[in-house]
């Protein structure tokens, strides 16, 4: 991804309330971390010698939308067209789950029309993240 200009979003279910919105938001952010870590900047010591975890290169705008938008969203990133983007998601099948193993299970049981998207994160050419969510509103 370093010779084209590419982009991170995040599209997050305004319905939802503002703690599981924020919920959403780290989950979505550290996921694309670990999926993506070119996007961390590097470590940076402050005038005075303190060190600074390297934090996101580039802004990550947090966009709007409802249950039906993501899943048409997460439906089009599984096509071809879309394949080489980095996408995370967050659903309702970790609600509730008190460890990562029951989290697994419960995702095991399920197909993916049987769970509510809470949100998506979405990173690479900037052109198909455009393409898919340029058109969305900023969730404020």
């Amino acid at each position: 991804m370093h010779s084209v200009e590419t982009k991170c979003v995040l599209v997050i279910d305004e319905n939802l309330p503002l703690g599981l919105i924020a919920n959403t938001a780290a989950i979505l952010g550290v996921t694309l971390g670990k999926e993506a870590p070119e996007i961390v900047g590097e470590d940076v010591a402050d005038l005075s010698g303190v060190e600074h975890a390297g934090i996101v290169k580039n802004p990550i705008p947090i966009l709007k939308g409802d249950t039906g938008l993501l899943h048409q969203l997460r439906d089009k990133t599984m096509t071809d067209k879309f394949s080489d983007l980095t996408v995370v998601d967050f659903s309702n099948a970790a609600q509730r789950c008190k460890t990562y193993e029951e989290y697994i299970a419960k995702l095991q049981e399920k197909s993916k029309s049987d769970y509510q998207y809470y949100g998506l994160g979405i990173y690479g050419e900037k052109k198909k993240v455009n393409r898919l969510t340029g058109s969305l509103a900023l969730l404020r």
